[in-house]
Protein backbone atom coordinates (compact mmCIF):
# COMPACT_ATOMS: atom_id res chain seq x y z
CA UNK A 1 0.00 0.00 0.00
CA UNK A 2 1.49 3.39 -1.21
CA UNK A 3 2.44 5.72 1.61
CA UNK A 4 3.01 9.27 2.02
CA UNK A 5 5.65 9.82 4.98
CA UNK A 6 5.95 13.21 5.88
CA UNK A 7 9.30 14.38 7.69
CA UNK A 8 10.03 17.42 9.65
CA UNK A 9 13.60 18.70 9.49
CA UNK A 10 15.03 20.20 12.29
CA UNK A 11 15.17 18.03 15.99
CA UNK A 12 13.83 15.43 13.52
CA UNK A 13 15.48 14.47 10.18
CA UNK A 14 18.83 16.55 10.75
CA UNK A 15 20.81 15.55 14.34
CA UNK A 16 22.23 18.06 16.40
CA UNK A 17 25.27 18.25 14.36
CA UNK A 18 22.50 19.79 11.75
CA UNK A 19 23.27 17.17 9.19
CA UNK A 20 21.15 13.71 7.72
CA UNK A 21 22.48 10.70 8.68
CA UNK A 22 23.67 7.93 6.55
CA UNK A 23 21.00 5.47 8.06
CA UNK A 24 18.08 7.94 7.84
CA UNK A 25 19.30 8.82 4.03
CA UNK A 26 19.08 4.36 3.25
CA UNK A 27 16.35 4.59 4.77
CA UNK A 28 14.41 7.23 2.95
CA UNK A 29 15.89 5.87 0.11
CA UNK A 30 14.52 2.25 0.82
CA UNK A 31 10.96 3.62 1.38
CA UNK A 32 11.06 5.19 -2.02
CA UNK A 33 12.05 2.58 -3.58
CA UNK A 34 9.47 0.59 -2.01
CA UNK A 35 7.10 2.72 -3.98
CA UNK A 36 6.18 5.18 -1.14
CA UNK A 37 6.08 9.06 -1.31
CA UNK A 38 8.53 10.90 1.03
CA UNK A 39 8.26 14.85 1.41
CA UNK A 40 10.08 17.44 4.00
CA UNK A 41 7.74 19.42 5.54
CA UNK A 42 9.52 22.16 7.60
CA UNK A 43 9.42 25.34 8.96
CA UNK A 44 12.19 26.22 6.91
CA UNK A 45 11.89 28.41 3.78
CA UNK A 46 11.61 26.13 0.64
CA UNK A 47 14.59 27.27 -0.93
CA UNK A 48 16.64 26.56 2.60
CA UNK A 49 15.37 23.16 2.45
CA UNK A 50 16.78 22.68 -1.16
CA UNK A 51 20.21 23.57 -0.03
CA UNK A 52 19.59 20.75 2.88
CA UNK A 53 18.71 18.15 0.99
CA UNK A 54 20.96 18.71 -1.89
CA UNK A 55 24.22 17.96 0.20
CA UNK A 56 22.17 14.61 0.11
CA UNK A 57 21.79 12.16 -2.60
CA UNK A 58 17.55 12.45 -1.71
CA UNK A 59 15.23 13.97 -4.01
CA UNK A 60 11.59 15.19 -2.34
CA UNK A 61 8.71 16.70 -2.54
CA UNK A 62 8.72 19.62 0.27
CA UNK A 63 6.43 21.66 2.01
CA UNK A 64 7.65 24.94 3.37
CA UNK A 65 7.40 27.81 5.52
CA UNK A 66 5.32 25.44 7.67
CA UNK A 67 3.51 23.81 4.95
CA UNK A 68 2.57 27.19 3.23
CA UNK A 69 4.95 26.15 -0.01
CA UNK A 70 3.78 23.25 -1.01
CA UNK A 71 6.17 22.41 -4.01
CA UNK A 72 6.51 18.72 -5.66
CA UNK A 73 7.88 17.93 -9.61
CA UNK A 74 9.38 21.52 -10.12
CA UNK A 75 5.74 22.74 -9.50
CA UNK A 76 4.15 25.27 -6.65
CA UNK A 77 0.74 23.31 -5.50
CA UNK A 78 -0.19 25.43 -2.91
CA UNK A 79 0.69 28.88 -1.58
CA UNK A 80 -1.17 30.10 1.76
CA UNK A 81 -0.08 34.10 2.30
CA UNK A 82 -0.91 36.56 5.05
CA UNK A 83 -3.05 39.63 4.48
CA UNK A 84 -0.49 42.47 3.27
CA UNK A 85 -2.12 44.81 5.90
CA UNK A 86 -1.89 42.42 9.13
CA UNK A 87 1.77 41.93 7.57
CA UNK A 88 1.89 45.68 8.23
CA UNK A 89 0.03 45.36 11.42
CA UNK A 90 2.51 42.23 13.11
CA UNK A 91 5.92 44.08 11.84
CA UNK A 92 4.69 47.53 13.65
CA UNK A 93 4.29 45.60 16.82
CA UNK A 94 8.04 43.85 16.66
CA UNK A 95 9.40 47.19 15.75
CA UNK A 96 7.53 48.80 18.97
CA UNK A 97 8.92 45.88 20.85
CA UNK A 98 12.22 45.86 18.77
CA UNK A 99 12.03 42.06 18.82
CA UNK A 100 14.67 40.77 15.81
CA UNK A 101 12.28 38.74 13.27
CA UNK A 102 12.43 37.54 9.56
CA UNK A 103 9.76 37.61 6.59
CA UNK A 104 9.20 34.51 4.49
CA UNK A 105 7.72 35.49 1.04
CA UNK A 106 7.89 33.81 -2.32
CA UNK A 107 10.88 36.06 -3.31
CA UNK A 108 13.01 34.81 -0.60
CA UNK A 109 13.42 35.63 2.96
CA UNK A 110 13.39 39.41 4.12
CA UNK A 111 15.81 40.11 7.05
CA UNK A 112 15.51 43.52 8.53
CA UNK A 113 19.02 45.78 8.38
CA UNK A 114 18.31 45.81 12.63
CA UNK A 115 18.94 42.25 12.89
CA UNK A 116 22.84 42.02 14.45
CA UNK A 117 21.59 45.16 17.24
CA UNK A 118 18.37 43.42 17.95
CA UNK A 119 19.96 39.92 18.47
CA UNK A 120 22.34 41.08 20.03
CA UNK A 121 20.48 43.26 22.73
CA UNK A 122 17.83 39.93 22.56
CA UNK A 123 20.58 37.77 24.17
CA UNK A 124 21.65 40.39 26.44
CA UNK A 125 17.94 40.70 28.16
CA UNK A 126 17.89 35.99 27.48
CA UNK A 127 20.87 34.63 29.22
CA UNK A 128 19.22 31.50 29.27
CA UNK A 129 19.45 31.10 25.64
CA UNK A 130 22.84 32.41 25.67
CA UNK A 131 23.92 29.31 27.65
CA UNK A 132 22.40 26.46 25.22
CA UNK A 133 24.68 28.47 22.04
CA UNK A 134 28.20 27.42 21.21
CA UNK A 135 30.60 30.11 19.82
CA UNK A 136 29.66 29.04 16.41
CA UNK A 137 25.55 29.34 17.34
CA UNK A 138 26.42 32.46 18.51
CA UNK A 139 28.48 34.09 15.53
CA UNK A 140 25.64 32.84 13.13
CA UNK A 141 22.80 34.23 15.01
CA UNK A 142 24.53 37.68 15.69
CA UNK A 143 25.89 38.86 12.66
CA UNK A 144 24.14 40.71 10.03
CA UNK A 145 23.02 38.30 6.94
CA UNK A 146 24.61 39.18 3.55
CA UNK A 147 22.52 39.58 0.62
CA UNK A 148 22.44 36.07 -1.42
CA UNK A 149 20.19 34.98 -3.87
CA UNK A 150 17.62 33.96 -0.98
CA UNK A 151 18.48 36.20 2.02
CA UNK A 152 17.71 40.21 0.93
CA UNK A 153 18.27 42.56 3.10
CA UNK A 154 15.36 45.71 4.14
CA UNK A 155 15.35 49.34 5.58
CA UNK A 156 11.35 49.74 5.22
CA UNK A 157 8.88 47.55 4.77
CA UNK A 158 6.45 49.33 2.48
CA UNK A 159 9.72 48.62 0.13
CA UNK A 160 9.24 45.07 0.44
CA UNK A 161 5.41 45.43 0.21
CA UNK A 162 5.88 47.13 -3.18
CA UNK A 163 7.81 44.33 -5.03
CA UNK A 164 5.40 43.60 -7.90
CA UNK A 165 3.60 40.10 -6.68
CA UNK A 166 5.31 39.65 -3.46
CA UNK A 167 3.73 37.55 -0.94
CA UNK A 168 4.37 36.91 3.15
CA UNK A 169 3.98 33.28 4.19
CA UNK A 170 5.84 33.38 7.54
CA UNK A 171 7.31 35.46 10.26
CA UNK A 172 10.22 34.57 12.54
CA UNK A 173 10.67 35.98 15.67
CA UNK A 174 13.54 34.93 18.33
CA UNK A 175 12.12 35.22 21.29
CA UNK A 176 11.94 34.15 25.11
CA UNK A 177 11.32 36.79 28.01
CA UNK A 178 8.27 38.68 27.51
CA UNK A 179 6.95 35.96 24.82
CA UNK A 180 3.42 35.50 26.53
CA UNK A 181 2.89 39.62 26.28
CA UNK A 182 4.33 39.13 22.98
CA UNK A 183 1.99 36.35 21.99
CA UNK A 184 -0.80 38.25 23.37
CA UNK A 185 -0.43 41.66 21.34
CA UNK A 186 -0.31 39.22 18.29
CA UNK A 187 -3.55 37.81 19.04
CA UNK A 188 -5.45 40.38 18.36
CA UNK A 189 -4.94 40.16 14.67
CA UNK A 190 -7.85 37.93 13.01
CA UNK A 191 -6.61 35.57 10.15
CA UNK A 192 -3.35 34.25 12.13
CA UNK A 193 -1.93 31.74 13.67
CA UNK A 194 0.84 31.34 16.07
CA UNK A 195 2.74 28.52 16.42
CA UNK A 196 6.36 27.81 17.67
CA UNK A 197 9.55 25.17 16.15
CA UNK A 198 11.35 25.70 19.53
CA UNK A 199 11.65 26.86 22.86
CA UNK A 200 13.45 30.18 21.88
CA UNK A 201 10.85 31.09 18.68
CA UNK A 202 7.40 31.84 17.85
CA UNK A 203 6.15 31.61 13.97
CA UNK A 204 3.09 33.36 12.60
CA UNK A 205 1.39 32.61 9.58
CA UNK A 206 -2.07 32.82 8.32
CA UNK A 207 -4.76 30.57 9.67
CA UNK A 208 -5.08 27.95 7.13
CA UNK A 209 -1.01 27.97 6.81
CA UNK A 210 0.17 24.60 8.43
CA UNK A 211 1.87 21.66 8.16
CA UNK A 212 -1.82 19.84 8.21
CA UNK A 213 -2.12 21.46 5.03
CA UNK A 214 0.62 20.69 3.40
CA UNK A 215 0.48 16.81 4.03
CA UNK A 216 -3.09 17.65 2.47
CA UNK A 217 -2.41 19.24 -0.15
CA UNK A 218 0.34 16.13 -1.15
CA UNK A 219 -1.86 13.19 -0.57
CA UNK A 220 -4.05 15.14 -2.48
CA UNK A 221 -1.27 15.79 -5.80
CA UNK A 222 0.14 11.57 -5.52
CA UNK A 223 -3.52 10.60 -5.08
CA UNK A 224 -2.63 9.20 -1.59
CA UNK A 225 -6.25 8.95 1.11
CA UNK A 226 -5.49 11.09 4.15
CA UNK A 227 -5.09 7.54 6.30
CA UNK A 228 -2.16 6.51 4.50
CA UNK A 229 -0.05 9.35 5.18
CA UNK A 230 2.44 9.12 8.28
CA UNK A 231 4.13 12.30 10.15
CA UNK A 232 7.19 12.46 11.81
CA UNK A 233 8.47 15.40 13.75
CA UNK A 234 9.58 16.59 17.29
CA UNK A 235 7.65 20.03 18.11
CA UNK A 236 4.43 22.09 18.01
CA UNK A 237 4.50 23.43 14.65
CA UNK A 238 4.50 19.72 13.75
CA UNK A 239 1.31 19.18 15.60
CA UNK A 240 -1.26 20.25 12.81
CA UNK A 241 0.24 17.75 10.19
CA UNK A 242 0.66 14.97 13.44
CA UNK A 243 -3.34 15.13 13.87
CA UNK A 244 -3.93 15.38 9.97
CA UNK A 245 -1.91 11.99 9.33
CA UNK A 246 -2.71 8.71 9.53
CA UNK A 247 -0.16 7.43 11.47
CA UNK A 248 2.11 10.13 13.74
CA UNK A 249 5.29 9.53 14.70
CA UNK A 250 6.82 11.97 17.54
CA UNK A 251 10.65 12.07 17.90
CA UNK A 252 12.27 10.61 21.16
CA UNK A 253 13.87 14.50 21.62
CA UNK A 254 10.05 15.88 21.09
CA UNK A 255 8.16 18.32 23.16
CA UNK A 256 6.70 15.96 26.07
CA UNK A 257 3.39 17.27 25.13
CA UNK A 258 4.24 16.42 21.31
CA UNK A 259 5.20 12.97 22.03
CA UNK A 260 2.34 12.75 24.45
CA UNK A 261 -0.01 13.16 21.07
CA UNK A 262 1.28 10.86 18.68
CA UNK A 263 0.22 7.68 17.72
CA UNK A 264 3.93 6.24 18.62
CA UNK A 265 7.26 7.56 19.40
CA UNK A 266 10.45 7.12 17.56
CA UNK A 267 14.13 7.10 18.58
CA UNK A 268 15.89 10.53 19.15
CA UNK A 269 17.73 12.40 15.67
CA UNK A 270 20.54 11.73 17.46
CA UNK A 271 20.08 7.94 17.07
CA UNK A 272 18.75 7.74 13.65
CA UNK A 273 15.29 7.97 14.73
CA UNK A 274 13.71 8.81 11.62
CA UNK A 275 15.37 5.53 9.79
CA UNK A 276 13.88 3.50 12.84
CA UNK A 277 10.21 4.54 12.41
CA UNK A 278 10.44 3.67 8.72
CA UNK A 279 12.05 0.46 9.30
CA UNK A 280 10.11 -0.35 12.30
CA UNK A 281 6.24 1.32 10.89
CA UNK A 282 6.67 1.57 6.99
CA UNK A 283 8.88 -1.02 5.94
CA UNK A 284 8.44 -4.07 8.35
CA UNK A 285 4.70 -3.40 8.87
Amino acid sequence: MKKLIAIDLDGTLLSSNIDISAENIQAIQAAQQAGHVVMICSGRAPEDIKTVIDKTPLQCPVAGSNGTMVIADGKLLSQISINKDIVKNVTEVLNQKEYPFKIYSNKGIFVASTWSERMLSFLDKNQEVLNHLTPKEYKLMTEQPKETDSIKIFEELDAVLAIEDLTVQKFFIPTISGKEELISSLEKFEGISITTSGPFNIEIMDTNGHKGNGIRVMAEYFNIPIENTVAIGDNFNDVPMLETAGLSIAMGNGDPAVKEMADVVTLTNNENGVAHAINKYILEA
